[in-house]
C-alpha cells in the first residue's frame, strides 16, 4: 500500500444554510432548504417532485440491515459532511490523506428542469464549498458545478470556479444547449484545458434516463449506463480527437466494465462506421478512452483484477464517504484484499499518484 491514499470521489452533506444565504436574491424565497416532516429531515428543492432524504446520504459505516432512506435527523449524520475540521478526523480514521469532494444535494439539482434556477443553486453551492475547502485545501480538494446553460456561459462558470480555488468541475449529464457532441462546445473544452480543470460526470446526474425495469434493486446496477452514454458521445463524435488534452472523469460508475466497453466501441468502429454516422477519428475509440477518460470506483474488486487490460494511469480509487455505498471506515482492510495481485507501482498509481497528478494534490 502507498504511504498515502487519496479518495478520488467523496461527498459533502450540504447543511441547511448552504443555499439560502448565498443564492441570487431573485431565488431566495425558493432556495433549496432542509425541512422536517413525517419522513424525518429532507432537503426540499422547489420544482422537484421528490426531496432528498437524509437516510442514505451519510450512512457510511452502517450495516446493510441498518440502511434506510427516511426517518433520519440531520444532527445524527456524520459531522464531517459539513464540518471541515471533523472531516479531517474522518479521513484519518479511514487511512485517507485527502479527498476529491463532490456535492450530494447538488447531484439531484443537476436534474432540475429549470436551468436558470439550477445555475443559481450551483453558483451558491460553489461559494459554500469554497468556504468548506479553504480550511485545508490540500486535503479537501473540492470541485464546483456548472449548469451548462450554454457553452459561452459554461466558460464563465469555469473562470468563476477557478477563481474560487476549486480544482475541478462537475458537469450535468444533460446540457442546456444541444448535446456534448456538438462542435459549439469546442471553446468550452479548450477553456477547461487552459484552466487545468478536469471535467467530471457523476452517476445520477443525467435527467430522463430510462425507467427501472423489474425490482427496484435492479436500478442500482443500471445507474452507470448514463455515464457510458456520455463517454461514448464524446469519443465517437470526435471531441477527444479535436481536444486531445481534455481530461474527463467518469465518477462512481465503477471500472470493471471498461475493458469490454472499449472492445465493444472498437468493434462498432471497425464493422459499422461506414453506415452509421459518427465524427472524425484517427485512432481506435479505445485509444481515446485510455488516454482521456479517468474512472473512479470504490468497492469494485473486478477493476483491480483487470487493471492490466486498462490504462492503470487513469484508474482512481475512492471511498465515497459519507454515502451509503462508502467503504469507510474499513477501506484499508478492503484495499489490502483487493489489491493483492497488483504491483507496487500499480498500487501507487491507482491509490494515490493518478489522482494527485490530475488535481495537483501535494500529500
Amino acid at each position: 500500500m502507498p504511504a498515502t491514499v487519496i479518495s478520488a470521489d467523496s461527498h459533502v452533506t450540504e447543511p441547511p444554510d448552504t443555499y439560502l444565504p448565498r443564492i441570487d436574491a431573485k431565488y431566495r424565497d425558493d432556495a433549496p432548504r432542509m425541512i422536517q416532516d413525517e419522513r424525518g429531515d429532507v432537503f426540499h428543492i422547489p420544482g422537484m417532485k421528490v426531496p432528498v432524504p437524509m437516510g442514505l446520504v451519510a450512512a457510511a459505516g452502517k450495516l446493510p440491515e441498518e440502511l434506510t432512506t427516511f426517518g433520519v435527523k440531520f444532527e445524527d449524520l456524520h459531522r464531517g459532511g459539513w464540518d471541515p475540521v471533523a472531516r479531517l478526523a474522518d479521513q484519518d480514521r479511514d487511512g485517507v490523506a485527502a479527498e476529491v469532494i463532490y456535492p450530494t444535494v447538488g447531484m439531484a439539482i443537476c436534474n432540475h428542469r429549470d436551468i436558470d434556477y439550477k445555475r443559481a443553486c450551483m453558483q451558491a453551492y460553489n461559494r459554500w464549498i469554497a468556504e468548506y475547502a479553504s480550511s485545508s485545501p490540500e486535503r479537501l480538494v473540492c470541485v464546483g458545478q456548472t449548469a451548462m446553460r450554454t457553452p459561452e456561459e459554461g466558460i464563465e462558470d469555469l473562470h468563476e470556479i477557478a477563481a474560487l480555488g476549486l480544482r475541478g468541475v462537475m458537469m450535468p449529464g444533460t446540457p442546456g444547449h444541444e448535446d456534448y457532441d456538438h462542435t459549439d462546445y469546442d471553446p468550452f473544452w479548450e477553456a477547461a484545458i487552459g484552466l487545468g480543470l478536469p471535467l467530471s460526470f457523476h452517476v445520477l446526474t443525467t435527467r430522463d434516463t430510462a425507467p427501472v425495469r423489474g425490482p427496484r434493486l435492479n436500478g442500482f446496477v443500471s445507474i452507470i449506463r448514463a455515464n457510458q452514454d456520455v463517454i461514448g458521445t464524446l469519443v465517437f463524435s470526435g471531441v477527444f480527437e479535436r481536444n486531445p488534452d481534455l481530461k474527463v472523469v467518469c465518477v462512481e460508475a465503477d471500472a470493471g466494465w471498461v475493458p469490454h466497453y472499449m472492445y465493444r466501441m472498437d468493434h462498432a468502429w471497425k464493422r459499422h462506421r461506414h453506415w452509421m454516422p459518427h465524427g472524425t477519428l484517427s485512432k481506435l475509440p479505445s485509444e481515446y478512452f485510455r488516454q482521456n477518460v479517468y474512472t473512479t470506483f470504490q468497492d469494485d474488486w473486478v477493476a483491480f483484477q483487470v487493471a492490466d487490460l486498462l490504462n492503470d494511469e487513469r484508474l482512481m480509487w475512492a471511498n465515497d464517504f459519507p454515502h451509503s455505498d462508502s467503504t469507510w471506515p474499513w477501506s484499508q482492510e478492503m484495499l489490502t484484499e483487493h489489491t493483492a495481485n497488483l504491483t507496487e507501482r500499480q498500487k501507487d498509481r491507482i491509490l494515490h499518484d493518478n489522482c494527485a497528478e490530475l488535481y495537483g494534490i501535494n500529500v
